[in-house]
């Protein structure tokens, strides 16, 4: 067996068979590691897309963060944070339904129910949290929940925890899910990314709208991508739907939150274990995700979603988001070229299985309208030349 390092906790406190966890950890680690997908943190000091890699003080910009719009590090959001911290404090200090709820939650929420067109809107934690409170809350026996098979982990893991039948279809195709749902025997739910999060396509809104009012099941959209559209609501009429969205990527903050039917969101609040016992969103995060949202819903925010597509039209026309895939198939190819991305001051991660299908390991290009026309060019001129002149290139 394989000796425990020295820094395994109770390392050294008796015989290994005594050490069943430790063990099995190690093993565990190891594995990884001999797959080639050992993973770590790396200390980023930056604010925008422009910064440090703070163990090697290698300057690079950033080209993996989902924060689309630049708001994170706009004045009025950031000042708005500030004046929560001095009002509120650090914390909410509980959850919502205990000593949680601070006024600035109501306005987020009444805001966010405005901007999506629906009755109201509840904010969870984090955009996982909430997948995970509407499809358990949702997703009871008796129901059938159909999952397009390129969705995001947090609506894989809700629909495992929840108690409902599951089913996976193809992605994208409709005419699978509507054979899937024509054998439901009861209640049934599609849940689907309205924006894939790793390909940057866009669900087929329409036909899974209409897939859904024939056979009268829920539609659950996870909006998270979508800053540059397509706006889901007018597919939506005759449809029972219920619209996810994150307060971290496009709003800058971090919290996710759930909009649709009064009724819907009154059962979440009372039903959802990931909102009702968990600690609120800190105020200061939800006066920074109204402050953002406000700005969104301006012409700036009009101005700021066409400077990115702008962005995305030079790094690939027609592409649909600012989520930009370039895939490379194995994951060796991956990694050298993120490796040589970084020596160009470019900071790609690659995307290795299991976060993609095996055999499709990528770097995930995002852009974002905060960065300038001359980091654009750079990334641009760089992924020419790695892929030149042919896409074996990266490889070397």
């Amino acid at each position: 067996m394989t000796p425990v390092p020295s820094d395994v906790p109770g390392a050294g406190s008796g015989p290994a068979s005594d050490r069943p966890w430790a063990q099995w950890i190690e093993r565990s680690c190891r594995q990884v590691e001999a797959e080639g997908r050992w993973r770590r943190p790396r200390p980023l000091d930056s604010r925008g897309p422009a910064g440090l890699l703070a163990e090697e003080e290698r300057p690079v910009v950033t080209f993996a963060s989902n924060d689309y719009l630049g708001l994170s590090c706009h004045p009025a959001v950031v000042a708005a944070a500030h004046g929560a911290l001095d009002r509120w404090g650090t914390g909410a200090g509980a959850s919502r339904l205990v000593t949680g709820s601070r006024p600035v939650h109501h306005d987020l929420e009444a805001e966010l129910a405005e901007w999506k067109q629906c009755g109201r809107a509840v904010v969870f934690p984090t955009g996982f949290a909430a997948n995970l409170g509407v499809l358990t809350t949702l997703g009871q026996p008796g129901t059938l929940i159909c999952s397009d098979e390129l969705n995001h982990a947090s609506i894989i893991d809700g629909a495992r925890l929840a108690r409902a039948d599951q089913v996976v279809y193809r992605h994208g195709d409709v005419d699978h899910l509507d054979s899937l749902l024509a054998g439901a025997s009861g209640r049934a739910l599609v849940v689907s990314d309205l924006v894939f999060s790793m390909d940057g396509d866009v669900a087929p809104i329409e036909a899974l709208a209409d897939c859904c009012r024939r056979h009268q099941a829920l539609l659950v959209l996870d909006e998270a991508h979508a800053v540059l559209g397509p706006d889901p609501a007018p597919a939506l009429g005759g449809v029972e739907a219920v619209r996810v969205g994150t307060l971290s990527k496009a709003l800058g903050s971090v919290g996710g939150f759930v909009a649709g039917p009064t009724r819907t969101i009154e059962l979440l609040e009372n039903r959802a274990r990931s909102y009702i016992f968990s600690t609120a969103v800190p105020p200061a995060d939800a006066a920074a995700a109204l402050a953002a949202l406000r700005v969104v819903r301006s012409p700036e925010g009009v101005a700021l979603r066409d400077r990115l597509a702008g962005l995305l039209a030079r790094v690939a026309p027609g592409h649909p988001s600012p989520i930009v895939p370039v895939v490379l198939g194995t994951e060796d190819g991956a990694l050298a070229a993120s490796a040589a991305l970084l020596d160009r001051g470019l900071w790609v991660p690659a995307i290795r299985p299991p976060t993609v299908p095996p055999g499709t390991a990528r770097l995930r290009v995002t852009l974002s309208a905060a960065h300038t026309d001359g980091e654009v060019t750079r990334l641009i001129t760089a992924l020419a030349e790695l892929a030149s002149p042919s896409p074996a290139a990266l490889l070397t």
